[in-house]
Parts: C-alpha cells; structure tokens; sequence
C-alpha cells in the first residue's frame, strides 16, 4: 500500500483514508495466530560479560518494528534503516521498488544483562510480525518487506536457526516460519524522517491501522518487559 504524504492531512481526507485502508487491509491474510508468548527459546546466547550486543530485524514495515522494540527493556536503541542490498541502494523510494535486495530493518541495541537475544526474538516472533508471510506484511508486499534475522554473528545465527525449528516442531503457527537469516549483511539507517515515525505521528492512518496495536500486544503479552517511555533516536526517552 502507497504511503501518502504527512502534507496531505485534510479531516476528510484521513477518516475517507482510514475507512478504505481498513477495507484494505481486511482483504489480506490474516496473521497465523492472534499475538501471544511464544515458547522460551530453549537454546540462547551466555550473557556473558557483555553491556551491549546489537542484532538487525526486518519483519514489515520498520516503522511498527521500531516502534515495538524502542517499549523493549533492556534495549538501548532502535534504529530504522535498511540491510540485504549495497549501500548505493540505500535509500527509501529505491528500496521501495523491491529491486534492490534491501529490506525494511531495525538494528536493535541491547544490554544482554538485563535481556537475551533468544528473549528479543521471542518478541520479534511473538507481536511483532507475522512470520509465516512470505515478502509481505500486512498491506505491504514486496521482498523489502519480507521476514528476516541479519545475525551479528555465527552464535546469534545458530541461535536464530535453533529456535525457528523449536517453533516449527512445536506448530507454533498454523503455517511454516518462512523467516530468513542472512548473515554478513550490512545495515544502513534510514533517512531521518523514518525514525522514531510511531512516536512522532501517532494519528497517521497507517501506524493507527497497523502498528499502534503491536504496541498494545506487547504491553498484554510481555508486561514484563513493556517499557512506557520508548528509547527515541532523536534522543533519549520520549516525554509523552
């Protein structure tokens, strides 16, 4: 689905956009399953001695992954931008093409002392996205949006791999997982308008549609790791 331009905000306009995305959008597939906790991953990295670790998710469209991870505890940024294409790609309207082999992504830094990668995942898998659509995400389609892991590592990739197939053999999802790990990618953030986008346009049609309720799913599903002031780009917490 196109999105249209924050400088075309008439009332009329938003509520006649609202009511035809919302038509829009209950034509596709609906996710596997409503959002609920996952099992635990039961293989994870050691925390080790580590305050910071990073890893890059790409499920949809980043302004919803952004949005849900900037609530995680124990993460210390979230970053929108893109990772899979070169970096002369880089760059929204090409990225939108689906041409470039770039998809939407969020580079996640986190404090492994206060949360897992295995626990990030869970969440990324639990009300994040949904991981059974192949190169779409709810009214977006095209391999920039498709479901996937961009690992720091060789033990973040293993990781990954174990845990998609505790969630296939466990038929966690009514469909097969079709995430893919794509390791020695390299991540370049977005243009600055893309960051902290859910924060910063609550009311726009497609965040009130599709990604403020990832927002409420994570605080139902994971109270205990929701935090109310997302960590912001722009820098620090937010002051709503």
């Amino acid at each position: 689905m196109k999105r249209i331009s924050l400088s075309a905000r008439p009332t009329v306009f938003v509520m006649a956009f609202l009511v035809l995305a919302g038509l829009a959008i209950s034509s596709y597939p609906a996710a596997a399953e409503g959002a609920h906790a996952l099992p635990t991953p039961a293989v994870d990295g050691p925390p080790g001695q580590a305050t910071s670790a990073v890893v890059v998710l790409a499920g949809g469209c980043f302004w919803g992954v952004q949005g849900v991870f900037q609530h995680v505890k124990g993460v210390t940024s979230a970053v929108s931008g893109y990772a899979g294409g070169d970096k002369k790609t880089a760059a929204y309207e090409t990225v939108s093409t689906g041409r470039t082999g770039h998809a939407e992504s969020v580079q996640v830094t986190f404090d492994p002392r206060q949360i897992s990668y295995g626990r990030l995942l869970q969440v990324f898998f639990s009300v994040v996205h949904d991981p059974t659509e192949l190169n779409r995400q709810g009214p977006d389609t095209g391999t920039q949006y498709r479901s996937a892991i961009f690992p720091a590592n060789a033990e973040q990739a293993d990781v990954a791999k174990a845990y998609i197939a505790q969630l296939d053999q466990a038929h966690a999802f009514k469909k097969a997982i079709v995430t893919k790990i794509e390791s020695d990618r390299t991540f370049y953030p977005a243009e600055n308008y893309h960051q902290d986008f859910l924060t910063r346009n609550p009311r726009y049609p497609y965040i009130a549609i599709n990604d403020l309720p990832k927002i409420e799913d994570l605080k139902r599903v994971f109270p205990d790791l929701y935090r109310v002031a997302p960590i912001l780009v722009a820098g620090g917490h937010s002051t709503k």
